[in-house]
């Protein structure tokens, strides 16, 4: 029995060497793998065997999208204005062999390479540009560093100009140029406004008018219409008139006494002359003697039955 000590001893130290050498690979990580202090391989996503005393993990890189915001650096414009502007740089490391070997210490050689290619940037762009071209110069970052960082197995995904801080002097006389901007603005659309209420007031009255002179049009119309009518009536009545005249066959004596009427009617007082034909003259003349007439014998009525009376 204790001849076989040494061998189970020999036996587990063995067991756990074995098993100190088996490694499993994280989602999303990767591990450079040295043998003899040589790069020999990558190990992806799984189960691998390391072998004992021979080969090492160099390095453990997370293939995450990683984001990385660096403090604000001085930056001088093109009209010699000195700004702090950070920036946010999203990056992902495409190749770990290259991440590994490429760069010493990749993040502090993004942060300078993020820094000059900034300076650069703005060195050509005046304030004003600046501060109104941020996705330009995003756009124009991301170009530039992800070329640069391709060698060190880096894939710049975007770069995001975080903030930026002019002097405190322009930034007051952007403040007051923003206040007398949108008291401007506000005049313009008060001066629209005001404008827009007097064309719709005119709009009103000019509608106003044209209604109304169409109602005074119809008025006009109606009221001539009526007359029109009323005159059609009374002349076929007239007419209706004369036609049962007509039928009856009046007699001269009957047409000469409506004459007379007609004469009696038109001598109204209305007229200060009056021309008579003469058929009604004559009439006249006979109505005149029979009144005569009439009135000499009221006269003498009297002094007949006085007479009769003595």
């Amino acid at each position: 029995m204790i001849e076989y000590i040494p061998f189970l001893f020999i036996l587990a130290i063995v067991i756990v060497i074995v098993v100190a050498n088996i490694k499993i690979v994280p989602q999303a990580n990767a591990f450079v793998i040295e043998r003899l202090g040589a790069y020999h391989t990558t190990w992806e996503t799984g189960l691998h065997f390391k072998m004992p005393f021979i080969d090492r993990i160099s390095r453990r890189v997370s293939l995450k999208e990683q984001v990385v915001d660096f403090p604000p650096q001085p930056v001088i414009t093109e009209d010699n204005v000195t700004m702090q502007i950070d920036t946010v740089v999203f990056f992902q490391i495409s190749d770990p062999k290259s991440f590994t070997y490429g760069v010493e210490r990749p993040l502090s050689a993004i942060e300078n390479l993020t820094a000059t290619t900034l300076r650069n940037i703005i060195g050509d762009l005046e304030l004003d540009e600046s501060l109104t071209s941020r996705e330009v110069i995003n756009t124009r970052m991301r170009v530039i560093l992800d070329e640069a960082t391709d060698p060190w197995g880096i894939k710049v995904n975007r770069v995001e100009l975080k903030n930026i801080m002019p002097p405190s002097e322009i930034q007051d006389a952007m403040e007051k140029q923003m206040k007398a901007e949108r008291q401007r603005r506000e005049s313009i659309l008060r001066a629209e406004g005001e404008k827009r209420s007097a064309i719709l007031v005119a709009e009103g009255k000019k509608e106003s008018l044209i209604l109304e002179a169409e109602a005074d049009k119809e008025a006009a119309i109606r009221r001539a219409e009526g007359q029109a009518e009323a005159i059609v009536t009374v002349q076929t009545a007239t007419a209706e008139g004369i036609r049962r005249i007509n039928e009856s066959h009046p007699s001269k004596e009957v047409l000469s006494l409506k004459s007379l009427e007609a004469f009696v009617a038109a001598a109204d007082g209305r007229a200060t002359k009056i021309i008579i034909p003469s058929e009604i003259q004559a009439i006249a003349g006979l109505v005149s003697s029979l009144t005569e007439i009439s009135k000499t014998a009221k006269e003498d009525l009297p002094l007949i039955d006085e007479t009769k009376n003595s």
